[in-house]
């Protein structure tokens, strides 16, 4: 068989097929006596072997190697593909996601895109400073897209940067929330306290109800974020896992005065107090819980509360009773 005619069945060019023979690839078996090359039937089985391998990823060096060694072993060299093939992904994958927040920031003329690329490489940067002003002009200097932020907000460890990052986000406009809770499901500990804490900061209906999600969350820190979010803004849905935090004496102090906030309404400062005398009359609670829960009852208002504090200045724990006839006395002071 001619080239032409390899040419056309095989799909690879004549050019192509040239280039494979100065290579030592694949030889025509013999020439017509015209002297133009005649490929056999072994030779085509060969050009199609070649044009597999090259599918694969195959440089044309590793594809002789693989047909002419007797020793060859595949394994390895496809090890390797798969590694390459990996990496190649992740650089394409992550040119994608720097192009579409690009786009995302819709930037006005090439200036603005530049502007962007740069303030995208700085979230990135390896230095904390860079990444902390990046963060802070982020909202004035260029619309950084959402998605930019939230990922540089999970995976930010250093603590002003942190910081940086959720007070952009808390000024990024929509959007941000719901990734945000695609956080609170990581499988990383430290990322959903990222997301959480980021949520807590963010003002408006979406943040809020993300955060009353949160209040069932498996993890406790999270249940705690969520829950000292909701009650600095008077959410009651809030108030079990308050309590809970100052039984367990985690954050006890900001769980109080997050329990004050929701108290300003009598209802619920009823309810609050009803809910930590209960925990005050189960009588294995160790001495400190008991203590913390008689403190937290001083920032409930209402005479439910005050006559909480009445029966615990007789109690018989020492510590409770001082603590509870010491609140009275800040409160009838205050009533005068």
């Amino acid at each position: 068989m001619l080239i032409g005619e390899v040419a056309r069945r095989s799909g690879v060019s004549a050019r192509m097929l040239r280039h494979y023979e100065s290579l030592g690839l694949v030889r025509p078996s013999g020439r017509t006596g015209s002297g133009y090359r005649e490929y056999s039937g072994e030779d085509i089985r060969r050009i199609f072997h070649i044009e597999s391998l090259r599918s694969l990823g195959l440089s044309l060096r590793e594809i002789g190697r693989a047909l002419d060694d007797p020793g060859f072993t595949p394994t390895e060299l496809v090890g390797d593909l798969i590694g390459r093939t990996r990496e190649r992904i992740a650089a394409e994958t992550e040119l994608l996601t720097r192009l579409r927040r690009i786009d995302a920031a819709d930037p006005d003329g090439w200036e603005g895109v530049l502007r962007v690329v740069a303030l995208l490489q700085a979230l990135d940067s390896k230095s904390a400073d860079a990444r902390q002003r990046a963060a802070l002009s982020s909202v004035d200097e260029v619309g950084v897209p959402v998605e930019a932020l939230v990922e540089a907000a999970l995976s930010e460890t250093e603590p002003n940067v942190a910081g940086a990052l959720r007070w952009a986000l808390a000024r990024s406009g929509d959007g941000g929330p719901a990734l945000l809770a695609e956080g609170l499901e990581s499988p990383v500990a430290a990322v959903r306290e990222r997301a959480v804490r980021s949520l807590a900061e963010m003002p408006g209906g979406e943040a809020a109800a993300q955060l009353r999600q949160a209040l069932a969350h498996r993890d406790l820190v999270v249940r705690g974020y969520a829950s000292l979010a909701l009650g600095t803004r008077g959410v009651a849905d809030a108030v079990p896992t308050l309590i809970d935090m100052i039984v367990d004496g985690r954050n006890d102090v900001d769980a109080a005065d997050a329990l004050s906030v929701v108290a300003s309404d009598t209802a619920v400062a009823d309810d609050i107090a009803t809910r930590l005398v209960d925990r005050l009359a189960h009588g294995t609670a160790p001495a400190p819980v008991r203590g913390r829960l008689t403190q937290a009852l001083a920032s409930v208002p209402g005479a439910k509360a005050s006559r909480a504090l009445v029966e615990l200045s007789h109690d018989d724990d020492r510590a409770v009773a001082l603590t509870a006839a010491y609140v009275l006395r800040l409160r009838g002071a205050r009533d005068r």
